[in-house]
């Protein structure tokens, strides 16, 4: 369908930003060639969530790490992830030593 105006072409995107306690999911209708930084910054999450630093949260596509200045397709979301608080290796490696140390304690014979 064509258009009558000089309006620029627009995109339908989404960007998302979780916390534990909440999510935040906004829609909305950026210019074409639009990237996934500028989407974030037109989005107006920055203002709603001041702690967000894009120099330390990675964005992403679809749960895939993406670069910034990735340019967004029509119903592309944004993801920001917030950096870990623990690696999940060395999260693992530690519950795997505490399960073998319970298991050579064994349990008392009843």
């Amino acid at each position: 369908m064509a258009t009558t105006d000089s309006s620029p072409a627009r995109i339908a995107v989404e960007v998302v930003y979780a916390l534990p306690e909440r999510q935040t999911l906004l829609a909305l209708h950026v210019p074409v060639g639009t990237t996934a930084q500028e989407a974030v910054t037109l989005s107006g999450l920055l203002r709603q969530h001041p702690e967000l630093d894009l120099a330390q949260h990675k964005l992403g596509l679809f749960g895939k790490v993406s670069a910034a200045d990735t340019v967004l397709r029509e119903g592309d979301r944004v993801e920001i992830y917030r950096p870990l608080l623990a690696d999940p290796k060395e999260v693992r490696r530690r519950r795997a030593a505490e399960g073998k140390a319970m298991r050579k304690g064994g349990g008392e014979a009843g």
